[in-house]
């Protein structure tokens, strides 16, 4: 099993946030980077649990510059087997999804894993602008997923309850809480 994992960075939330010109430009100076914790805890875990249970690959990639280096090497010491990172400081969700899908394109992924949203912009629309970009079914806020040969079984909470999603691989979903537990890395 491919398995591609969109990884981001975000500010800690134990960072001190402060802006500038006005309180209209965020100041990053003094700005600790995590990887964002959807991506991390959620995502990338649940992929390296697929690729242990079934074996394959999982390849983070990450739109950014230099900076997000960080994050990626965390990512490989988690479990990830590559990393591609898009060298371009990015504007908005739309060029993000874009990148991301042109890149994905360029290989054939089983499944394209995104954490639910990032916890800085908190917009969720990069995974299914993917999704739509590459003409791939999505799921959004994934709880639970599981993968028997070339069909995905996921979970998502729904008003009242649980809902219970089969989808034929490739696809790309968001995940939740409760898709996986998190990682110390090695």
């Amino acid at each position: 099993m491919n398995i591609l994992v969109c990884i981001s960075q975000a500010p800690d939330t134990t960072s001190r946030i402060a802006f500038a010109d006005g309180d209209t430009t965020f100041d990053s100076n003094g700005v600790q980077y995590i990887v964002n914790p959807y991506d991390e805890w959620y995502a990338l875990v649940r992929a390296i649990e697929l690729k242990e249970q079934q074996g394959g690959s999982v390849t983070t990639l990450t739109v950014g510059g230099a900076d997000c280096d960080p994050i990626i090497r965390k990512a490989l010491a988690i479990g990830a087997d590559d990393a591609i990172r898009i060298d371009v400081d990015p504007k908005d969700s739309m060029q993000v999804a874009r990148l991301i899908a042109e890149q994905a394109s360029q290989e054939t992924y089983d499944l394209i894993l995104c954490g639910k949203e990032t916890i800085d912009h908190n917009g969720s629309v990069v995974p299914a602008m993917v999704a739509e970009l590459m003409d791939l079914p999505f799921v959004a806020l994934a709880t639970s997923l599981e993968v028997e040969g070339s069909l995905a079984k996921l979970s998502r909470e729904a008003t009242g309850g649980e809902e219970m999603v089969e989808v034929s691989l490739p696809l790309v979903a968001s995940a939740a809480k409760g898709m996986a537990e998190q990682r110390i890395p090695n």
